[in-house]
């Protein structure tokens, strides 16, 4: 599903910003923009030219793809927790599946 949402699109760009653990100003500066220019973009205050979208994209190692496609399986907060998950030690990420597990199975 294409995203045109403003205001989405700069949620996934804080994702992927904090995925790569870069602070604004160091995204701003690895995509070439100025520190305000990238958090309008980030807040979805304002439009990207192509040539911004690809900067941002270079400097996140993602593709234009990442940003404006989501797909039907996972939204964006789902994204995130598998991304943290992953980021997890083994002991953490074992304890956080058990955990989920004891969850959804109190649920039935």
């Amino acid at each position: 599903m294409l995203i045109t949402d403003l205001h989405a699109i700069g949620d996934r760009l804080l994702f992927y910003r904090r995925k790569c653990g870069l602070t604004q100003a160091e995204a701003a500066e690895a995509a070439g923009l100025s520190d305000r220019t990238y958090a309008d973009i980030e807040r979805g205050t304002v439009n990207m030219r192509t040539e911004t979208v690809l900067s941002i994209c270079k400097a996140f190692h993602i593709t234009p793809n990442d940003i404006f496609t989501e797909e039907a399986g996972l939204d964006h907060e789902q994204e995130e927790l598998f991304a943290r998950l992953s980021m997890a030690s083994p002991p953490a990420r074992e304890t956080a599946l058990k955990l989920i597990a004891v969850y959804l199975d109190s649920l039935e």
